[in-house]
């Protein structure tokens, strides 16, 4: 097995602060003295745990550390882009409080040769300074520019997993000469009404479809079957209530991170632990019902649809309790106004029906294709 890289004797202190740091006490002054007329925007934006601030000290092993996005113009990333990695690369410090500019790949570990480790090195530093054009950082993050586009197109929003537009509207800016990062992440922010309106009955329609498999596998004397589909209408369950938050979710590691900084957590938690732990039929059920009339009562609240019925209820002639949740998602999609939007079957976007990691936070946005929907 490959040597772990030795660890950095230096506290933690979160990623982001680290950035800013690199950002004012080296980045800034370099440039300043040999390209004092750059415009430039920098910034920490794009993947790693900090970006979404749930970086700890375990995350100080691999592509961690003293890192910052810097956005040129097209023209100055074209005349000066690979000098400008070149000049940092050998006149920052070696270190930014205890922590190494250095990022070393890992030959010798077959499993993950790409990330890089912290190290203290003579000579240049193999730095985690990035210098882009920012219409092609954002063409690769989320598969359109949303610089030089107005206004997304619904496709456009579909097709761009949540952890991606986290990454964009997440992390931090701490200079933006160029005038328009700060535009495009407000522009990214939120979905606009309509699509808003359309997930959020895609998503009660994801509940509606397997709210009853949990007593249907139970009956069969499918005990592990049924604890599945809770587990699966959990998270569903978490993704819809972060989605009436107007919160973006992130892929599975952060999803339970984030769940638990809605006001909502405190309240549901219990009733979801208590679906996943349960080792009766009855008791998960119970649990899960409980579950559903809590985020039923928060939809009614957001005035978005009358009010629908927020109480459980058998399954047709079967000995099921659920809510019916299609019921929401019937109420919904009546409000659901747009041409575009009204044509769709309710299957939503590309995190409603995938949830592959590479998709949602690896890999570009084209290998989705087309969305399945007319």
């Amino acid at each position: 097995m490959p040597t772990p890289p030795p660890t950095p004797s230096a506290a933690f202190l979160p990623g982001l602060e680290l950035s800013r740091i690199l950002y004012e006490e080296a980045v800034r002054p370099i440039l300043a003295e040999a390209y004092p007329r750059l415009r430039y925007t920098a910034a920490r934006i794009g993947s790693g745990s900090e970006v979404l601030g749930f970086d700890t000290a375990r995350s100080a092993d691999h592509e961690w550390g003293p890192r910052l996005n810097l956005f040129l113009s097209a023209e100055d990333v074209a005349e000066h882009g690979e000098r400008i990695h070149r000049l940092l690369a050998e006149r920052l410090p070696k270190e930014v409080r205890g922590w190494p500019t250095h990022f070393r790949r890992r030959d010798d570990d077959a499993l993950d040769p790409v990330s890089g480790h912290m190290e203290l090195v003579d000579g240049p530093v193999d730095h985690r300074v990035s210098v882009d054009g920012l219409g092609p950082w954002l063409v690769a993050q989320l598969g359109v520019d949303a610089l030089a586009t107005a206004e997304l197109t619904v496709h456009d929003w579909l097709s761009i997993p949540q952890q991606r537009l986290l990454e964009v509207t997440a992390g931090a800016v701490f200079h933006d000469g160029l005038g328009a990062l700060d535009t495009v992440r407000r522009r990214l922010a939120w979905y606009p009404d309509q699509v808003w309106r359309h997930l959020l009955a895609c998503q009660w329609q994801r509940l509606s479809q397997e709210e009853a498999f949990v007593g249907r596998c139970a009956e069969v004397g499918d005990e592990l079957g049924s604890a599945v589909v809770a587990g699966r209408l959990v998270r569903d369950l978490m993704r819809l209530c972060l989605l009436l938050s107007r919160t973006y979710a992130p892929y599975s590691k952060w999803l339970g991170s984030t769940f638990a900084r809605l006001p909502v957590a405190a309240d549901l938690t219990p009733s979801l632990r208590g679906a996943l732990a349960a080792t009766q039929c009855a008791d998960r059920e119970r649990h899960l019902c409980d579950a559903y009339e809590k985020v039923a009562t928060l939809q009614n609240e957001t005035g978005l649809t009358d009010p629908v019925d927020p109480t459980r209820r058998r399954y047709h002639n079967r000995p099921f309790l659920v809510l019916h949740a299609e019921r929401f998602a019937q109420a919904l999609n009546q409000t659901v106004t747009g041409p575009e939007l009204r044509s769709r079957p309710l299957i939503g976007s590309v995190d409603q029906w995938a949830d592959s990691t590479d998709l949602l936070s690896g890999a570009p946005r084209g290998i989705a294709g087309p969305h399945p929907c007319p």
